[in-house]
Protein backbone atom coordinates (compact mmCIF):
# COMPACT_ATOMS: atom_id res chain seq x y z
CA UNK A 1 0.00 0.00 0.00
CA UNK A 2 3.22 2.22 0.83
CA UNK A 3 4.33 1.74 -2.31
CA UNK A 4 1.39 2.60 -4.39
CA UNK A 5 1.01 5.96 -2.68
CA UNK A 6 4.81 6.39 -3.31
CA UNK A 7 4.14 6.01 -7.05
CA UNK A 8 1.06 8.05 -7.55
CA UNK A 9 2.85 11.02 -5.58
CA UNK A 10 5.39 10.50 -7.91
CA UNK A 11 3.42 10.64 -10.74
CA UNK A 12 1.43 13.79 -9.83
CA UNK A 13 5.59 15.67 -9.59
CA UNK A 14 6.05 14.58 -12.87
CA UNK A 15 2.70 15.84 -14.00
CA UNK A 16 3.79 19.41 -12.25
CA UNK A 17 7.15 19.69 -13.80
CA UNK A 18 5.95 18.66 -17.38
CA UNK A 19 3.02 21.15 -16.94
CA UNK A 20 5.64 23.70 -15.72
CA UNK A 21 8.07 23.25 -18.37
CA UNK A 22 5.45 23.63 -21.47
CA UNK A 23 4.42 27.03 -19.67
CA UNK A 24 7.59 28.47 -19.52
CA UNK A 25 8.36 27.06 -23.21
CA UNK A 26 5.40 29.18 -24.03
CA UNK A 27 6.07 32.54 -22.56
CA UNK A 28 9.56 32.04 -23.95
CA UNK A 29 8.06 31.79 -27.64
CA UNK A 30 5.56 34.70 -26.70
CA UNK A 31 8.10 37.17 -25.75
CA UNK A 32 10.26 36.91 -28.44
CA UNK A 33 7.19 37.10 -31.17
CA UNK A 34 6.64 40.36 -28.93
CA UNK A 35 10.48 41.61 -29.31
CA UNK A 36 10.35 41.06 -33.15
CA UNK A 37 7.19 42.44 -33.83
CA UNK A 38 8.47 46.21 -32.05
CA UNK A 39 11.25 45.60 -33.66
CA UNK A 40 10.73 45.57 -36.82
CA UNK A 41 8.73 49.10 -36.96
CA UNK A 42 11.89 50.43 -35.20
CA UNK A 43 14.29 49.49 -37.82
CA UNK A 44 12.28 50.24 -40.76
CA UNK A 45 12.04 54.22 -39.81
CA UNK A 46 15.41 54.24 -38.36
CA UNK A 47 16.52 52.72 -42.26
CA UNK A 48 13.97 55.36 -43.64
CA UNK A 49 15.67 58.22 -41.60
CA UNK A 50 19.47 57.03 -43.33
CA UNK A 51 17.50 56.84 -46.67
CA UNK A 52 16.24 59.85 -46.20
CA UNK A 53 19.17 61.61 -44.81
CA UNK A 54 21.56 60.17 -47.20
CA UNK A 55 20.01 59.93 -50.77
CA UNK A 56 17.26 62.90 -50.47
CA UNK A 57 19.02 66.07 -48.77
CA UNK A 58 16.93 69.17 -47.45
CA UNK A 59 18.94 71.54 -49.84
CA UNK A 60 20.98 71.88 -52.51
CA UNK A 61 24.73 73.29 -52.40
CA UNK A 62 24.93 76.29 -54.82
CA UNK A 63 27.94 76.31 -57.12
CA UNK A 64 30.72 78.74 -56.68
CA UNK A 65 31.30 80.88 -59.19
CA UNK A 66 34.94 82.49 -59.10
CA UNK A 67 34.84 86.06 -60.18
CA UNK A 68 38.69 86.75 -61.85
CA UNK A 69 40.13 89.27 -59.90
CA UNK A 70 40.97 91.59 -63.36
CA UNK A 71 37.00 92.74 -62.62
CA UNK A 72 37.60 94.96 -60.05
CA UNK A 73 39.57 97.27 -61.95
CA UNK A 74 36.85 97.44 -64.83
CA UNK A 75 34.05 100.03 -64.57
CA UNK A 76 30.91 98.42 -65.31
CA UNK A 77 28.76 100.17 -67.87
CA UNK A 78 31.27 102.33 -69.41
CA UNK A 79 32.77 103.57 -72.46
CA UNK A 80 34.62 100.32 -73.30
CA UNK A 81 37.18 102.77 -75.42
CA UNK A 82 38.00 103.91 -71.89
CA UNK A 83 38.35 100.55 -70.47
CA UNK A 84 41.72 99.96 -68.74
CA UNK A 85 44.22 97.35 -71.11
CA UNK A 86 43.56 94.86 -68.51
CA UNK A 87 39.85 94.55 -68.93
CA UNK A 88 40.38 94.07 -72.85
CA UNK A 89 42.10 91.53 -75.16
CA UNK A 90 43.26 93.43 -78.44
CA UNK A 91 44.83 92.21 -82.22
CA UNK A 92 47.83 94.15 -81.62
CA UNK A 93 49.60 95.05 -84.66
CA UNK A 94 53.78 95.25 -84.35
CA UNK A 95 54.42 96.45 -87.60
CA UNK A 96 52.96 99.81 -87.22
CA UNK A 97 55.10 102.86 -87.55
CA UNK A 98 56.64 104.21 -84.86
CA UNK A 99 54.95 107.61 -83.57
CA UNK A 100 52.11 106.96 -85.57
CA UNK A 101 48.11 106.76 -84.78
CA UNK A 102 47.10 103.30 -84.83
CA UNK A 103 43.58 101.45 -84.40
CA UNK A 104 43.19 98.06 -83.35
CA UNK A 105 40.16 95.57 -82.35
CA UNK A 106 39.59 94.45 -79.32
CA UNK A 107 37.28 92.62 -77.57
CA UNK A 108 36.14 92.84 -73.52
CA UNK A 109 37.28 89.83 -71.32
CA UNK A 110 34.53 87.41 -69.66
CA UNK A 111 32.47 89.42 -66.87
CA UNK A 112 33.03 93.14 -68.24
CA UNK A 113 30.45 94.88 -69.36
CA UNK A 114 30.62 98.29 -71.47
CA UNK A 115 28.65 100.91 -73.73
CA UNK A 116 29.08 102.31 -76.81
CA UNK A 117 28.67 106.14 -77.98
CA UNK A 118 24.82 105.12 -78.35
CA UNK A 119 24.28 103.37 -74.80
CA UNK A 120 24.50 100.20 -76.31
CA UNK A 121 26.60 96.97 -74.64
CA UNK A 122 28.72 95.20 -76.75
CA UNK A 123 31.88 93.57 -77.26
CA UNK A 124 33.77 93.98 -79.87
CA UNK A 125 35.16 97.42 -80.82
CA UNK A 126 38.05 99.63 -81.65
CA UNK A 127 40.52 101.77 -79.95
CA UNK A 128 43.39 104.09 -81.31
CA UNK A 129 46.47 104.86 -79.70
CA UNK A 130 50.40 105.52 -80.79
CA UNK A 131 52.41 103.15 -82.20
CA UNK A 132 54.81 102.60 -79.77
CA UNK A 133 56.18 100.36 -76.96
CA UNK A 134 55.54 100.45 -73.19
CA UNK A 135 59.01 100.98 -72.18
CA UNK A 136 58.43 104.18 -74.92
CA UNK A 137 56.49 106.16 -73.28
CA UNK A 138 57.27 109.43 -71.32
CA UNK A 139 57.98 109.07 -67.69
CA UNK A 140 54.79 110.47 -67.02
CA UNK A 141 52.52 107.53 -68.15
CA UNK A 142 53.91 105.10 -65.67
CA UNK A 143 55.18 104.35 -62.44
CA UNK A 144 58.33 103.26 -61.07
CA UNK A 145 59.54 101.47 -57.72
CA UNK A 146 61.69 103.88 -55.69
CA UNK A 147 65.35 102.85 -54.17
CA UNK A 148 67.07 104.47 -50.83
CA UNK A 149 70.12 102.42 -51.09
CA UNK A 150 71.75 104.57 -54.05
CA UNK A 151 73.61 108.05 -53.79
CA UNK A 152 71.86 110.89 -55.32
CA UNK A 153 74.83 113.19 -54.76
CA UNK A 154 77.52 111.25 -57.10
CA UNK A 155 79.97 112.39 -59.59
CA UNK A 156 78.73 110.83 -61.83
CA UNK A 157 75.23 110.25 -61.11
CA UNK A 158 74.45 106.99 -60.20
CA UNK A 159 71.26 104.77 -61.66
CA UNK A 160 69.48 101.99 -59.95
CA UNK A 161 67.25 99.16 -62.05
CA UNK A 162 63.51 100.08 -61.04
CA UNK A 163 60.73 97.96 -62.38
CA UNK A 164 57.74 100.33 -64.23
CA UNK A 165 54.49 99.80 -64.41
CA UNK A 166 52.11 101.38 -66.94
CA UNK A 167 49.19 103.38 -66.21
CA UNK A 168 45.78 101.85 -66.52
CA UNK A 169 44.44 104.72 -68.77
CA UNK A 170 47.35 104.42 -71.32
CA UNK A 171 47.89 101.96 -73.98
CA UNK A 172 51.05 100.56 -75.62
CA UNK A 173 52.45 97.64 -76.99
CA UNK A 174 54.44 94.93 -74.71
CA UNK A 175 54.53 94.38 -71.39
CA UNK A 176 53.00 96.94 -69.59
CA UNK A 177 55.00 95.91 -66.76
CA UNK A 178 59.06 96.51 -67.72
CA UNK A 179 62.57 97.01 -66.12
CA UNK A 180 64.43 99.84 -66.66
CA UNK A 181 67.31 102.28 -65.60
CA UNK A 182 66.67 105.44 -63.52
CA UNK A 183 68.66 108.15 -61.95
CA UNK A 184 68.73 107.89 -57.91
CA UNK A 185 66.47 110.85 -57.12
CA UNK A 186 64.95 109.80 -53.83
CA UNK A 187 64.84 112.15 -50.81
CA UNK A 188 65.26 112.12 -46.67
CA UNK A 189 63.34 114.98 -46.11
CA UNK A 190 66.72 117.60 -45.49
CA UNK A 191 65.91 120.95 -46.76
CA UNK A 192 68.60 123.02 -48.85
CA UNK A 193 67.04 126.14 -47.33
CA UNK A 194 67.90 125.03 -44.01
CA UNK A 195 71.03 123.53 -44.70
CA UNK A 196 72.33 126.45 -46.03
CA UNK A 197 70.71 129.09 -43.36
CA UNK A 198 72.93 126.79 -40.80
CA UNK A 199 75.81 127.14 -42.79
CA UNK A 200 75.68 130.89 -42.96
CA UNK A 201 75.03 131.81 -39.72
CA UNK A 202 76.44 128.46 -37.73
CA UNK A 203 78.69 126.99 -39.88
CA UNK A 204 81.53 127.59 -37.83
CA UNK A 205 80.56 125.62 -35.01
CA UNK A 206 79.24 122.52 -37.23
CA UNK A 207 75.66 122.97 -37.15
CA UNK A 208 75.74 122.47 -41.10
CA UNK A 209 77.63 119.28 -41.11
CA UNK A 210 75.51 118.16 -37.77
CA UNK A 211 71.89 118.89 -39.45
CA UNK A 212 73.16 116.41 -43.21
CA UNK A 213 74.31 113.47 -40.77
CA UNK A 214 77.56 114.45 -41.14
CA UNK A 215 78.99 114.17 -37.46
CA UNK A 216 82.76 113.44 -38.69
CA UNK A 217 82.74 116.79 -40.48
CA UNK A 218 80.58 118.67 -37.97
CA UNK A 219 83.17 117.99 -35.54
CA UNK A 220 86.10 118.37 -36.86
CA UNK A 221 84.62 122.19 -37.94
CA UNK A 222 83.74 122.55 -34.14
CA UNK A 223 87.00 121.88 -32.89
CA UNK A 224 89.01 123.92 -35.62
CA UNK A 225 86.13 126.82 -34.84
CA UNK A 226 85.25 126.49 -38.84
CA UNK A 227 88.72 125.86 -39.65
CA UNK A 228 89.72 129.53 -39.07
CA UNK A 229 86.56 130.87 -41.17
CA UNK A 230 87.99 129.11 -44.18
CA UNK A 231 86.04 125.33 -44.33
CA UNK A 232 82.95 127.66 -42.84
CA UNK A 233 83.42 129.76 -46.47
CA UNK A 234 83.85 126.61 -48.88
CA UNK A 235 80.71 125.08 -46.64
CA UNK A 236 78.75 127.78 -47.88
CA UNK A 237 79.73 127.60 -51.18
CA UNK A 238 79.39 124.02 -52.06
CA UNK A 239 76.10 123.53 -49.54
CA UNK A 240 74.89 126.66 -52.05
CA UNK A 241 75.49 124.96 -55.35
CA UNK A 242 74.45 121.59 -54.58
CA UNK A 243 77.30 119.85 -54.64
CA UNK A 244 77.34 118.92 -50.36
CA UNK A 245 74.02 117.28 -49.44
CA UNK A 246 72.82 115.10 -46.93
CA UNK A 247 74.83 111.72 -45.69
CA UNK A 248 72.46 109.15 -46.61
CA UNK A 249 72.60 110.35 -50.41
CA UNK A 250 69.36 111.37 -51.08
CA UNK A 251 68.55 115.03 -52.41
CA UNK A 252 67.47 117.57 -51.18
CA UNK A 253 63.33 118.95 -50.52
Amino acid sequence: MAALAGLRALRRLCGVALFLSQLYVLSGRAGSLMTTKHSQPQSTFGKSLTSTSTNTPYFKIAESTEIPSYVTKCPSNGLCSRLPPDCMTCNTNYSCIYGKPATFDCKVKPYVHCLDQNNHEQENFTINMTCQFCWQLATTDYVCTNSTNCMTVSCPRQRYNATCTVRDHIHCLGNRVFPKMLYCNWTGGYKWSTALALSITLGGFGADRFYLGQWREGLGKLFSFGGLGIWTLIDVLLIGVGYVGPADGSLYI
